[in-house]
């Protein structure tokens, strides 16, 4: 054997031994990977049942100790039947009772010589005189009625034969035409009493309230139908309140209602629901409510704001406090008290709210008690469980997953390895 061929032997041999040692040292840094993670696992998992109020035996569940339920302040309350009454709370404005609206429009032209009523917001009584007027026409049908009234004397004392005595008929015709003009009867019979026709007849209130419009000034011409004043009855007024969209259903007509006015602090005013409009505003997206409000002593003025407390037929239902609800997106969660500081997430379906309480419709029975304060910290907890045993799960699996090899302690010699083990590669000389 050759020099050559004894260097070449003994280069070969080094070469295998390298590849060895380096096998060897990568299968026992695998293995203490693999026991270091089991390690971490069950730390983690003795950790989290060690954390202050933190033990979650089951999905969705926690585990309080009587003192974890003092410093987080939870508080309970009983699934039960009560009454719950339809209660919705709203705004809306006063306005006028527009079946109390009355128009002062003449039948008659004429010109305007004395305004009994001239300012806007003068209280007036029925039958109280608005206005004189002056009117062409009425004096010709004063004459006329004074004619009438003398050829019926006249007449009556005549003794023509074929001619009946104490014919009225002109008279009566003369009389039913100023009653059409809405001349009364009171002015009627002092044309014929004086026997001489009024130069002016006055406008009459047709009811008692408040002027709210006027469109006359003393002197101004009128026509006949010419709107002159309006006047509003205020002993009843209307509240208009906006229901929303969900609330519409709950509100019919009959239903009862209590104001408040920021004007009377701690005195409620008390209606009735009248009428609910058929429409739905588009924009708003509210129904209009028409509540009727006595006000005989004229307090509630138009144009008032009023806070509206509507409430319909109360009703027994299954009910939890509304605190004791968790909405949650799509569902809502109630935390059940199982005992011994067991709570538990339970999903529910519920329906109207009135006051304090919710109606729920499945999920819970009459008896149960719920948390009623510190659900959200609860309610992480229970996730924070579940999320820290997914972690632990994955943690666990990961020293056995197929296909998989731990990267080696020292990184620098895995790598000089791979290099030493690749064709025409050698690692750089050491210095």
């Amino acid at each position: 054997m050759t020099r050559a061929q004894r260097v070449a032997l003994l280069t070969g041999a080094v070469v295998v031994a390298v590849i060895v040692i380096s096998t060897l040292t990568v299968n026992r840094s695998g293995h203490t990977i693999s026991s270091s993670n089991s390690a971490t696992a069950s730390t983690s998992a003795s950790q989290m049942n060690g954390m202050p109020g933190m033990s979650s035996p089951s999905a969705g569940s926690v585990v309080l100790t009587p003192t974890q339920i003092r410093q987080l302040g939870v508080t309970f309350g009983d699934v039960a039947l009560r009454p719950l009454s339809n209660e919705v709370r709203t705004v809306g404005t006063v306005v006028v009772n527009e079946t109390r609206l009355a128009k002062v429009t003449p039948k008659f032209s004429g010109y305007v010589e004395k305004l009994y009523v001239n300012f806007v917001g003068q209280p007036v009584k029925r039958g109280e005189p608005l206005a004189a007027v002056f009117s062409p026409d009425l004096v010709a049908a004063e004459q006329e009625l004074l004619v009438s009234a003398r050829l019926s004397r006249t007449i009556g004392a005549s003794s023509v034969p074929g001619v009946p005595g104490n014919n009225t008929d002109l008279l009566a015709a003369a009389k039913e035409r100023l009653r059409l003009w809405d001349v009364s009867d009171t002015q009627i019979n002092e044309v014929l009493a004086t026997g001489r026709p009024m130069r002016t007849v006055a406008l009459a209130a047709p009811a008692s309230g408040f002027v709210i419009d006027k469109k006359v000034v003393q002197g101004q011409s009128i026509q006949a139908g010419e709107e002159l004043y309006t006047i509003a009855d205020l002993s009843d007024v209307w509240v208009e309140a906006q229901l929303r969209e969900e609330d519409a259903g709950r509100v019919g007509i009959g239903a009862t209602a209590t104001l408040q006015f920021t004007s009377y602090p701690g005195r409620p005013f008390t209606g009735r629901v009248t009428y609910i409009d058929p429409m739905l505003g588009e924009q708003a997206r509210t129904v209009k409510a028409r509540i009727t409000v006595p006000n005989s002593d004229g307090r509630i003025k138009p144009g008032m704001y009023a806070t509206v407390i509507l409430n319909s037929s109360t009703q027994s239902a299954l009910t939890v406090p509304r605190s004791a609800v968790v909405q949650t997106g799509e569902r809502a969660l109630v935390f059940v008290d199982l005992g011994n500081g067991k709570l538990n997430a339970q999903p529910v379906r519920v329906g109207r709210t009135g006051g304090d309480y919710v109606e729920v419709l499945s999920g819970l029975t009459s008896g149960q008690r719920v948390v009623t304060s510190a659900q959200f910290l609860i309610d992480s907890e229970s996730n924070l469980g579940e999320v820290m045993k997914s972690m632990i799960g994955v943690g666990g699996q990961g020293g056995t997953m197929s296909g998989m090899t731990p990267e080696p302690t020292n990184a620098v010699d895995a790598k000089g390895a791979d290099m030493r083990g690749m064709p025409g590669m050698s690692p750089p000389p050491k210095r």
